[in-house]
This record gives structure tokens, C-alpha cells and sequence, in this order.
């Protein structure tokens, strides 16, 4: 069996210098990180100008040094060896609410000063004390609807997609797709119940998870993940890894899924026939398995496709969009992908782009290949969805031999 898998010697050599100068600065970044999200917002908050009483500045400052203490000690103890979920929680939702915080205190900072210094609005201090009270009532809400984005069952989102080479006898499969469901450190079975309820009700003939199921191994996650066994599907329940699946003993998720009656499609395939036609349903394991050093994980697109007529429409589960070079090369009809959350909170989704091709949504690439990317089923780490939604999708697949029905 050859493996594909794109090694690219000669632009790894390239970009290899580059990586040992950037090494150095990316060790100190998760010490520099917390520093500037707790002390950029004390700064243009209580100290650029608004002349606060003393016990205002006082108090202040001492909640800003509590969140800069307590946000790394709650995350070391939440996910690291002692994995706490209340410290989790606590970390997590402090990580959250400082990036809000930090990125509305630089745009309000900047901008509304700018604006009422031009406009000749108020005294110095009166405008310093705008941008404060600005900066908060907006965080406020945006941390509260951004809570509620998360914690709600996702909206469906529902769009046909033509492949070329699909045939008549299978116009109009349903497929849903769930992914990224992250149970974790907040308990979310009932949640996971409601979700799987709206996936039955789109009366899918194939249902696709494509990885990051939870935070957590499958022992520990077990009671949140049990509801996945009640999802219908008239055909096929299909699942791929995704990259926290190797964070928590892979394996284990890949048995409890085939336990719950999904098929695992770990660099194989399966195939859909209906009304006389074929379309192969393929998975890869995600790009990090192996380095994670699980005996027999990685991500091999040729073992997938092996035994596969070539003249058959491809459907490609794979967790990362970023592997969508790899399946147009080969030929791929449609990659269903997750993993970017559509940046969860905004305007995180501008690092998100840094490291892959596709944000959200539907994309062509190469010739024939297109690439469905979700914002998420569910969040990861802070509770927040903020201008990134969540969502359940269902993709009628078409055939062009038939028009659209409306």
C-alpha cells in the first residue's frame, strides 16, 4: 500500500530556517500572552487619563492582577496533569473574557478617542472616561451573548451542493454534519441530547462527525458523548478524528463511537448506493495522529481510497481543512471538514486563516474538489461564540443531470 501522504521535502527545507528563528519567540509566547490581555485593558481602562478616585483605580487594578495571577494557575490545574474541570472552567472562562475585554479596549481605545478628540467632544478626562464606560457596556454584552451563542443548540444550516459526477440515483442524499462537539469541563449531556434530537429530526441518510468529539478521554467524557448513540440515519453514521482526540487517548473514542454504532473511518471507506448509483464515503484520521505516536494513526489518503473505483464521486471526511490540497490532488468530490470554529471569538478568526485555507463554508479547489468547512457544533475552552455561530448542517448532495427541486 503507498502512502501519499505530501512530504514536500524541498518547501520544508525552505521554510525550516524560518522556524528556528521564529522557536525562540514562540516559547515565550504563552508566558507574553496573559500579561498583555490583563494589563493593555488596566491601562487604557483606569490609568490613560480618567483621574478615578483612588479606591476606583484601587480596586481595579487589584481585579486585573487577580485575573492575570488567577488565569494560568486555573488553566495549569484544569489541563494540566491534575485536569480539575472547576479550574478548567475558571481558566477557561477568564481566558475568554480577557481576549473580549483586551480586543474592545484597543478598538474603543483607539478609534472613539480618535473620534470625539476630532469631533472637540468634552475635556481630556471626560473622553477617557467615554472610552471606559464604552469598553465595559460593550464586553458586558458581548460576554453575555457570547455565552448564550455557546451554550444553545446550534441553528441548521442548510445548502444543496452539485457535484459533478454524482448520478441521478442519488440526487438529493441528506447529509448532516456535526462537529467539533468538545464535550468538557462543563457538563453538556442534555445539551448533547438536544443536539442529537435536531440531527434526527433532518431525517439524514448519512450522518458525519468529523472529530473533536470532547476535552477529555472517553471514560471521562462517556456521559456527554452516550447520546451520539441515538442519532438516525437512513444509510450510514460515519465519524473521522480530530486533532483533541489525540490529546485524550484517541483510541478509546474510536471504540466508544463503533460501541455508540457509528462507523469509525479510519483511512477507509464505505459505500452509499441508491437508485443504481455509488458514492464512496471515505475518511482519513486527522493530520496529527501521527505524530502522536499511536501505533497504526495517521492520516493516509491512499489507504482510503484503496479498492475504490476511480470513476466513483468521492465524499471525504477529514477533520482539518488544511488537508484539502492533499484531496483535490487526488481527486476528491467534497472534504467535509470542522476544526476552526469559524474563530469562535471574533477577531480571533484573523490567527485562524494564518494556519488554514478556509474559515467557513463552501470553497472550490482544484479542478472538480470542494471543501465544506463548520464553524462547530460546539465551543472549545471559553464559553463564548462571539460573531462565529455555531451550527448543524445539512448538504443535499446534487446531481447535474437533474435540475434543483426548490
Amino acid at each position: 500500500m503507498t502512502d501519499t501522504s505530501n512530504t514536500r521535502p524541498a518547501e520544508g527545507e525552505a521554510q525550516a530556517p524560518r522556524r528556528r528563528r521564529l522557536h525562540p519567540l514562540m516559547r515565550y509566547i504563552p508566558l507574553i500572552a496573559p500579561v498583555l490581555l490583563w494589563v493593555v485593558p488596566c491601562w487604557v481602562l483606569l490609568y490613560t487619563g480618567q483621574h478615578w478616585p483612588l479606591a476606583v483605580t484601587s480596586a481595579g487594578t487589584a481585579l486585573f492582577v487577580l485575573g492575570l495571577i488567577g488565569m494560568p494557575l486555573a488553566m495549569a490545574r484544569g489541563h494540566g496533569r491534575r485536569q480539575q474541570d472547576w479550574a478548567a472552567v475558571i481558566g477557561d472562562t477568564l481566558l475568554g473574557t480577557s481576549w473580549i475585554v483586551f480586543t474592545w479596549s484597543v478598538l474603543i481605545g483607539v478609534f472613539v478617542r480618535l473620534a470625539l478628540t476630532v469631533a472637540g467632544f468634552g475635556e481630556s478626562q471626560d473622553r477617557a472616561r467615554i472610552v471606559t464606560w464604552a469598553v465595559l457596556g460593550v464586553a458586558a454584552v458581548l460576554l453575555a451573548w457570547g455565552y448564550a451563542e455557546a451554550r444553545r443548540v446550534p441553528r441548521v444550516r442548510r445548502l444543496d451542493v452539485r457535484l459533478p459526477r454524482l448520478g441521478t440515483g442519488l440526487d438529493g442524499l441528506r447529509v448532516a454534519l456535526i462537529t467539533d462537539t468538545h464535550y468538557g469541563p462543563l457538563d453538556r449531556a442534555r445539551w448533547s441530547a438536544r443536539v442529537c434530537e435536531t440531527v434526527n429530526a433532518l431525517e439524514a441518510d448519512l450522518v458525519c462527525h468529523t472529530g473533536d468529539i470532547a476535552d477529555g478521554t472517553a471514560e471521562r467524557r462517556r456521559a456527554q458523548a452516550v447520546p451520539l448513540g441515538t442519532v438516525r440515519a437512513t444509510r450510514a453514521r460515519v465519524y473521522v478524528t480530530g486533532n483533541h482526540e489525540y490529546y485524550s487517548e484517541a483510541q478509546g473514542w474510536v471504540d466508544l463511537m463503533d460501541e455508540l454504532g457509528w462507523e469509525p473511518l479510519r483511512n477507509r471507506h464505505l459505500l452509499l448506493e441508491r437508485g443504481g448509483d455509488t458514492l464512496v464515503v471515505a475518511g482519513v484520521d486527522d493530520v496529527t495522529a501521527e505524530s502522536s505516536g499511536l501505533a497504526g494513526h495517521r492520516a493516509h489518503l491512499a489507504g482510503a481510497l484503496h479498492g475504490a473505483d476511480p470513476d466513483l464521486p468521492v465524499l471525504l471526511l477529514a477533520h482539518q481543512p488544511k488537508f484539502i490540497d492533499r484531496a483535490a490532488a487526488a481527486g476528491v468530490d467534497l472534504q467535509l471538514s470542522g476544526h476552526t470554529h469559524g474563530g469562535q471569538i471574533w477577531p480571533f478568526h484573523h490567527l485562524v486563516r494564518i494556519d488554514q485555507p478556509v474559515l467557513a463554508g463552501l470553497s472550490h479547489h482544484g479542478t472538480r474538489t470542494l471543501l465544506y468547512t463548520s464553524r462547530g457544533t460546539g465551543f472549545w475552552g471559553p464559553p463564548f461564540r462571539v460573531f462565529a455561530p455555531s451550527e448543524i448542517t445539512l448538504l443535499v448532495l446534487r446531481s447535474p443531470q437533474l435540475p434543483t427541486s426548490p
